[in-house]
C-alpha cells in the first residue's frame, strides 16, 4: 500500500549540532524508501556526504506533505508556526527534555516512522492563537502562537495594571506581573509553571493565568475558545510592558495599546503513533505514578 506522504520536510533544532546523528539517520532512511526530502536551511548544513539545498523554514511547507521536527518542543513550535497557513501535518521527534509535543524518542523512531509512513497513525488538531496589537485603531503588529500569548511587565520592578474583557464584557482589573492566555497545547508549558491547570488537547478552551497577582483571589480561569479577549492597560501610570507569543517578543507596547487575542482560523494537524496516549505522556513527563499504589 503506497504511503499517504511522498514529500517529507525535515527541520532540526536550530544551532544544535548534536542533532546531526539522528538527522542524518532519518534523511538517509527516507531517501532509501524513495521519498523526496526537503531540509530546513540550518539543518541542511548538518547533512553529511551529500549536497543538500536548504529551504527556509517559512517556505518548507510548500515543498512537503509531511513535516518532521527533530528537537524539543521549541523546535516543534517553530515548525508549527511555519505550517499554520498550510494543510501540512507535523510529526515531532523528541531530542530535548520534556517533549510534550515531540513525543517520539530516537529509539522509537524507525518503528514509529514505519507505521506512520504506512498510514497507521492518529491525527490530532490543535488550535492556535492570534495576537494583534492595536494602536489608535490601527493594527501595528500581529503574531501567531501555538502555546500562549503573554503580557509581561518589562524592565521595571513594578507590577503592571491590566484590564481584561471577553467578547466586550469586562472581566477584571488586576495588578500583577502579567497575564498568560494559553491554549490546551500551552497548558503544559508556561501556564503550568505559573499554576494553571492542564487542559486535555481535545478541549475547545483557553486558560487565563495571572502572573504573581497582587490579589491572591485572582485565580486561573478556563473559558471557551470561541471568544475575543481584549487586554489593555490602566492609565493610572506609565508602563513598561512586553507581549510574547511562544517567546517571540513584540516589544514597545504602549500604555494606549490594546492586545486582542482570539483563536486562529485554521488549526494545525499533529501526527502521533497509533498507540499514543496523552495520559501516558503526562505520567512520563511529570513523573506521576504509573499505577495506583
Amino acid at each position: 500500500m503506497p504511503s499517504p506522504f511522498q514529500r517529507i520536510g525535515l527541520v532540526g533544532k536550530f544551532g544544535d549540532p548534536g542533532i546531526a546523528p539522528t538527522l542524518n539517520q532519518l534523511y538517509r532512511y527516507l531517501l532509501r524508501r524513495g521519498f523526496q526530502v526537503a531540509v530546513e536551511s540550518q539543518s541542511a548544513d548538518l547533512i553529511e556526504n551529500a549536497e543538500v539545498t536548504g529551504v527556509y523554514i517559512e517556505r518548507l511547507p510548500e515543498h512537503c506533505d509531511l513535516m518532521i521536527a527533530l528537537g524539543g518542543d521549541g523546535t516543534f513550535l517553530a515548525a508549527a508556526r511555519a505550517v499554520a497557513d498550510f494543510d501540512v501535518p507535523l510529526l515531532g521527534v523528541n531530542l530535548g527534555r520534556l517533549g510534550f509535543l515531540a513525543d517520539i524518542s530516537p529509539e522509537q523512531l524507525s518503528g514509529s516512522l514505519e507505521q506512520i509512513l504506512a498510514g497507521n497513525y492518529i491525527t490530532e488538531q490543535r488550535h492556535l492563537l492570534n495576537a494583534a496589537i492595536i494602536r489608535d485603531g490601527t493594527l501595528i503588529h500581529q503574531q501567531t502562537a501555538v502555546n500562549e500569548v503573554v503580557v509581561h511587565r518589562w524592565v521595571t520592578p513594578s507590577m503592571i495594571e491590566i484590564v481584561t474583557s471577553i467578547d466586550g464584557i469586562y472581566l477584571n482589573t488586576q495588578r500583577s506581573d502579567g497575564l498568560i492566555v494559553a491554549t490546551p497545547t500551552g497548558s503544559t508549558a508556561y501556564s503550568l509553571s505559573a499554576g494553571g491547570p492542564i487542559l486535555h488537547p481535545a478541549l475547545h478552551a483557553l486558560v487565563l493565568v495571572p502572573l504573581n497577582p497582587h490579589t491572591l483571589s485572582n485565580r486561573p480561569l478556563v473559558i471557551d475558545d470561541n471568544v475575543t479577549i481584549e487586554v489593555r492597560f490602566s492609565r493610572a501610570k506609565q508602563i513598561n510592558a512586553l507581549v510574547t507569543c511562544d517567546h517571540l517578543e513584540i516589544p514597545d507596547v504602549r500604555i494606549n495599546d490594546k492586545i486582542v487575542i482570539k483563536k486562529a482560523e485554521k488549526p494545525i494537524k499533529i501526527l502521533h503513533p497509533a498507540d499514543h496516549d496523552f495520559f501516558h505522556i503526562l505520567r512520563s513527563k511529570l513523573n506521576w505514578s504509573g499505577y495506583p499504589a
